[in-house]
């Protein structure tokens, strides 16, 4: 029988499947009910640095002389006691850990690296195996350019990793002007993991209403594609592990990470769609495939498909779109 055990930051897991940021790992009873149908490990639902900055800071004076912060925001989170949440976090940290066996990892939506980082520390002594930064930066202010966007994200891993000892990821977005340099780069940082791909917010407008509308807010199977690639790019070029996120919906769409180079994958959408049973549906497919192949472990094949193993780099670069579009049809001169 194949054995779909794997290591992601150092951390054991039983299963290539994570439990990503859902409401699905919000509460113990969830948690619990994930590693009975085969979770690898578990990411906490997040906690937002604007939480964790109004508990410490109530007048916010660097969220107000930052351009990544923004008033507005204040509104929402003004509305809890931050108190409260950040001691729920904390307790769901603690109590996650004692109630299962599987790996805990707590997750952190930021986008600065001022104020908040030491939060991290808390984090570690509750419990938690391990920290994903979900780095949530839209380059959208034309007076910043690429190398102060990027910047950011350095010094957020810069001061985390100041105050933690346990093992640190990053989730990024591909909205990089040098998408591969950058991941090679921040995988020397000193952290230990890296998840392609997180989603945006898209707005959309009601041309009716006149206002704008939120949209799409999960994946499509499609979607794996573009994390596919820039996995298989940069696998076996990163001092950190790789991790696949974003249309990943069954067992097939996760052995194409592996293959690509990818330690594992995160779900979210599947288990809003398909509950989760979903997990113990993707674990039987991967198993049935791996005795198929001959496969014994998850590291006999993993980044078999990667541009540093495929014997057809162009494949991957640019040769299938010369040739799907080589082809244009029967010619309709008279």
């Amino acid at each position: 029988m194949p054995d779909l055990s794997t290591t992601y930051m150092g951390l054991k897991l039983s299963s290539p499947i994570i439990a990503g940021c859902s409401g699905f790992t919000s509460n113990v009873k969830d948690i619990k009910t994930l590693e009975k149908n085969g979770a690898g490990a578990v990411v906490l639902k997040s906690i937002f640095e604007e939480e964790i900055i109004l508990q410490m800071d109530q007048e916010m004076n660097q969220m107000h002389s930052e351009n990544y912060l923004y008033p507005e925001t204040l509104g929402f989170y003004e509305e809890f006691d931050m108190e409260d949440t950040l001691t729920s976090f904390l307790q769901l940290v603690n109590d996650a850990k004692k109630a299962v066996n599987i790996p805990v990892i707590a997750s952190i939506n930021c986008v600065t690296p001022y104020n908040w980082p030491h939060f991290a520390k808390t984090i570690q002594d509750a419990g938690a195996d391990a920290l994903e930064l979900n780095i949530f930066i839209l380059p959208s202010d034309p007076t910043k350019n690429s190398g102060d966007n990027e910047k950011v994200y350095f010094d957020i891993i810069k001061a985390v990793l100041k105050e933690v000892t346990i093992p640190v990821s990053i989730k990024i977005s591909h909205y990089f002007s040098s998408l591969s340099s950058t991941i090679i780069s921040l995988g020397r940082s000193g952290i230990k993991g890296i998840v392609m791909f997180n989603r945006f917010y898209n707005p959309d407008y009601d041309i009716e209403s006149m206002e704008t509308v939120s949209t799409h807010i999960f994946s499509e199977p499609t979607d794996y594609l573009l994390p596919l690639r820039w996995i298989a790019v940069t696998s076996g070029k990163t001092q950190c592990d790789l991790l696949a996120t974003t249309g990943v919906q069954d067992g097939k769409t996760a052995l194409k990470m592996i293959l690509a180079g990818a330690k594992g994958v995160q779900i979210a959408t599947s288990l809003y769609k398909d509950g989760p049973e979903c997990i113990s549906s993707m674990n039987k497919e991967i198993d049935k495939w791996m005795t198929r192949k001959g496969f014994n472990t998850i590291e006999e094949f993993r980044g078999r498909l990667s541009l540093a193993n495929t014997p057809n780099p162009a494949g991957l670069l640019r040769a299938q779109f010369m040739e799907h579009f080589s082809h244009r049809g029967p010619s309709t001169i008279g």
